[in-house]
């Protein structure tokens, strides 16, 4: 569970989600490893598994929070990560975090409008950040223009379950589990209330991979991870890499 950039049309919305994880931003890291019983550290190495030899060049973290994919993506030899995130207070916690000379670039801006210059990345990631930026396409066709040709990009997220059993999950992490345990330890149920309505609005795994594929991107791969809660799927920028 990530950050991610401005709500795009509603200035007043946008203001309210970035000071929303500005706040939460202390107790972030702690409420996630409850929340996923420590599972969501696997889910990261099987993303990070999955970019290949991208993973060992230059990366970009998109949605970057308090830069857990960023420190798991330097203990696996990546040359160098661009850590980006919309909110301040998550991207401070996260350097706190960051191994004395390491080599970061921190980048406080929106998703769907990267300062990035064309094809300037190997690989990149985003763990559960999409679904808070409101223009999914937008956001991917900034990643396609970022990614050299041969690129892949790995994101990890709660998208809206299809199967039965997934929706049953779901039901019951989002309206339960999530703002009742997020909120004891963040000591803001609002928080983690308004993370689970984004989880229950968001798109399907197949309706994100269409979005990919109008964009330019070919689909490496789509599925879901265990616990039944959150999905991986791997995009690729056609085109020999360099």
């Amino acid at each position: 569970m990530t950050a991610q950039g401005p709500v795009a049309g509603d200035p007043g919305r946008a203001l309210a989600v970035q000071q929303m994880f500005d706040r939460i931003a202390p107790t972030y890291d702690l409420a996630n490893r409850v929340l996923s019983m420590g599972v969501d550290t696997l889910w990261r190495r099987r993303a990070i598994a999955a970019l290949g030899e991208g993973a060992r060049g230059q990366v970009l973290d998109l949605c970057a929070g308090t830069m857990d994919i960023t420190l798991a993506v330097l203990a696996g030899g990546a040359r160098c990560v661009t850590a980006l995130d919309f909110s301040a207070e998550m991207l401070a916690c996260g350097r706190q975090r960051l191994p004395e000379g390491a080599p970061v670039t921190v980048v406080q801006g929106d998703a769907q409008d990267l300062k990035l210059d064309d094809a300037s990345f190997d690989a990149g990631l985003c763990g559960f950040g999409l679904r808070n930026v409101p223009d999914n396409r937008l956001a991917l066709a900034q990643l396609y223009r970022v990614l050299r040709p041969g690129g892949r990009f790995a994101v990890l997220e709660f998208f809206r379950p299809v199967r039965g059993d997934a929706r049953a999950f779901h039901a019951v992490f989002n309206k339960l589990v999530l703002p009742t345990v997020g909120g004891l330890i963040s000591g803001d149920r609002a928080a983690y209330a308004y993370l689970a309505d984004s989880m229950q609005t968001y798109l399907r795994r197949p309706e994100f991979e269409d979005l990919a594929r109008e964009v330019g991107f070919e689909i490496v791969s789509g599925q879901e991870l265990l616990p039944p809660v959150a999905s991986l799927v791997v995009v690729q920028k056609p085109g020999a890499s360099a």
